[in-house]
């Protein structure tokens, strides 16, 4: 099976039914794929300027297909004049991260994979201060 993840940054001037319109559209494109997740990320700012727009409505997608996704699908997002810009890839995990808490496994922070501690190497002054002193010794010699 095939996990993909599609973003889509839509219009910000679109009404409700019309922005719910163009979801159907685009997942009647889609229906070999299962949609497993569904997030709406809201209207965000954009970067720069796309299409005179400076904001965007944000969407978030996690799909699963036993066929690959359809080769003409991208080309009718760019020919939709109300997406702004669209991300598809295709992800390597069987299951991703957000699709396991659709699974009813509840995923706590002590689940998560514990970052590495930095250690500071404590130096003492006094080592600090020669270390200070041979940097100014060799920049005098290298002028």
């Amino acid at each position: 099976m095939r996990t993909y993840q599609l973003v889509l940054v839509l219009k910000t001037s679109l009404s409700d039914s019309e922005r719910k319109k163009l979801l159907d559209l685009v997942k009647s494109w889609l229906k070999d794929a299962k949609i497993v997740k569904e997030e709406e990320w809201g209207q965000k700012p954009l970067s720069y300027k796309i299409k005179r727009e400076t904001e965007g409505f944000y969407l978030n997608y996690w799909l699963e297909s036993e066929a690959s996704i359809p080769l003409d699908f991208e080309k009718k997002l760019f020919a939709q004049e109300d997406v702004l810009r669209h991300l598809l890839i295709r992800s390597k995990e069987k299951v991703p991260f957000v699709a396991k808490a659709l699974e009813g496994k509840q995923i706590s922070k002590t689940e998560e994979k514990p970052k590495a501690e930095v250690k500071k190497e404590v130096k003492p002054k006094a080592v600090k201060e020669k270390v200070v002193k041979v940097a100014k010794k060799t920049k005098k010699a290298k002028k």
